[in-house]
């Protein structure tokens, strides 16, 4: 079975970063018609994709489109690139771009897969891309959605949202990665779409760390409410639409972050939630749970805009202050009881 659309050749694109994610963006790509050039980092890696047709260290099992050819050479990967895909870990964006920026094409749609915000800056994905690419906003896209990337590497029916300032760009993009079993759709909203993605990851640990502990549905849906509503807060107070949050790139990736088992920062959170610490849980996983480094300044961006946000607050007390898991939920269920 392949996901592509019949007689149809789509643009060049370059997908820098091999992980799960990137890889499976990629093969979308490649199945909707693109040519993919797939940079890895490791030459091992780039070897395996090229020789077997497949990623052995984060999609086992999954066949990779004959269209979609792996490198180490960012050079040759960018070459005529139209669409670019920055797909690598959140803290990592600013050191990888200084290094690609001289060899992106000018006119290139930059498009970030990144769920996070910068530690220290508070900057969105997009707006570290802006300052270091010297790219206008408006060639700056994100995506976001429900993208576990599993699932969709298996070709399971998934929509998506593709946020942009410009509505062109956002439709080039859109067409780009549209198949049989992957929907995308547009929004101007930008700032709304990558806190959604941002913010979700926080509240999956929260989720995590209950289930963890033992705690069933009323407490996860409880938490995914709550979430969504400290997420609008911060959300409103940046300039964000309200209706972003109860779209795909809001409510629905919220949803598949903390219900599935394969989201990595619910995962992470499960085991914080049975007692491990920080540091053993890093140890277990070769994946990068977002959520742990993004909380921080999630929270320092939300203190300087006023925003109270009580489930973060609680995920970096956990994560970062050592703060016993129980008494995490102690402190939410003690907060003064007001109208919701």
């Amino acid at each position: 079975m392949t996901g592509s659309v019949p007689g149809q050749h789509g643009p060049r694109a370059a997908v820098l970063g091999a992980g799960s994610w990137g890889t499976t963006f990629a093969k979308v790509l490649a199945d909707a018609g693109c040519a993919v050039t797939l940079h890895a980092r490791r030459p091992e890696l780039a070897r395996a994709i090229g020789e077997t047709r497949e990623n052995p260290d984060y999609l086992p099992g999954i066949a990779l489109p004959d269209r979609l050819r792996a490198t180490t050479d960012p050079a040759e990967a960018l070459r005529d690139a139209e669409i670019v895909v920055l797909a690598v870990p959140s803290q990592s964006l600013r050191d990888n771009l200084v290094e690609w920026a001289p060899l992106l094409p000018a006119d290139a749609v930059l498009l970030s897969l990144m769920k996070g915000i910068e530690l220290g800056s508070t900057k969105r994905m997009s707006q570290v891309i802006c300052e270091i690419t010297g790219a206008g906003a408006e060639r700056v896209a994100a995506l976001s959605g429900p993208n576990l990337a599993r699932e969709i590497a298996e070709e399971q029916p998934a929509a998506t949202v593709i946020a942009c300032t410009d509505q062109d760009r956002a439709a080039q993009v859109q067409a780009a990665c549209h198949t049989s079993y992957f929907r995308p759709y547009t929004n101007r909203d930008l700032v709304g779409c990558e806190l959604g993605g941002a913010v979700k990851n926080v509240i999956a640990l929260a989720c995590g760390i209950t289930e963890g502990m033992g705690f069933g549905d009323n407490t996860r849906a409880s938490l995914i409410t709550r979430g969504l509503a400290e997420t609008a807060r911060l959300g409103m107070a940046l300039g964000a639409e309200l209706t972003t949050f109860a779209g795909l790139a809001g409510l629905g990736d919220l949803v598949a972050t903390c219900s599935s088992p394969l989201s990595r920062n619910r995962t992470f959170g499960e085991k914080l939630g049975r007692g491990m610490t920080l540091e053993e849980v890093q140890q277990t996983t070769r994946q990068v749970a977002e959520g742990v480094k993004s909380c921080r300044p999630v929270l320092d961006l939300a203190s300087a805009h006023g925003v109270d946000m009580p489930l973060t607050e609680a995920v970096v007390r956990v994560c970062h202050e050592g703060v016993p898991a129980a008494q995490m939920v102690k402190e939410i269920m003690s907060r003064e009881a007001k109208p919701e």
